[in-house]
């Protein structure tokens, strides 16, 4: 049987997880989104899915929140915890979220969902965080799906949507934008903050 699109992508970070690691080393790419959810959820607890190597979740943590890091690919789960961070396995297609909690944070994750997995998902974050809590979120704003050769030659599932599109997915799901930018060092990436009704 074909691997899925999204057990395709997973086995390539497998692949090549030790050289992303190294990539990106030092986070940065997304400190003013992550500042600014600290400021929203003080001293909150976050879930942070696709965590990767943890550079985000760093950052998070050193702002005094507390950070459930998760993600699919053993390969980054090996990495976190060789330097001593706590890490879950969480398929966020498949598997309970847990919570509730103050905030969900996927960073660059949600472009790997196929389309007909995207409302479930989204509807699970929803239903993860607390009344009032906060999901930050990255993805391509550019339309149409298919595969990426990666420098490694690696492939990797992308289903970029549309800026509006998404933020309808977002509010069919239960959750509003409380304000979205441009990533600074690529503006084809959409970064965005949504909420939850305060009572539900």
């Amino acid at each position: 049987m074909e691997p899925s699109p999204n057990a395709r992508t997973v086995q390539s970070y497998e692949e090549i997880a030790v050289a992303y690691a190294e990539e990106t080393s030092g986070g940065g790419a997304f400190t003013e989104p992550l500042t600014r959810l600290a400021e929203a959820v003080p001293a909150g607890h976050v879930l942070d899915v696709g965590s990767g190597p943890g550079w985000d979740a760093d950052e998070l943590e050193e702002a005094g929140l507390t950070v459930r890091r998760t993600d699919v690919t053993q390969a980054f789960i090996d990495l976190q915890r060789a330097r001593g961070k706590d890490v879950d396995r969480l398929d966020v297609i498949d598997d309970d979220l847990g919570g509730p909690y103050d905030a969900v944070v996927a960073l660059r994750v949600l472009q790997h969902i196929e389309p007909k997995d995207l409302p479930t998902v989204l509807s699970k974050v929803a239903g993860a965080l607390r009344p009032g809590g906060r999901f930050l979120v990255s993805t391509p704003r550019f339309a149409g799906t298919g595969w990426e050769v990666g420098d490694s030659g690696r492939t990797y599932y992308r289903a970029p949507r549309t800026e509006d599109e998404f933020i309808e997915a977002l509010h069919a799901s239960g959750l509003a934008p409380e304000w979205a930018e441009h990533s600074p060092e690529d503006d084809g990436w959409l970064v965005l903050m949504a909420q939850t009704a305060a009572e539900r």
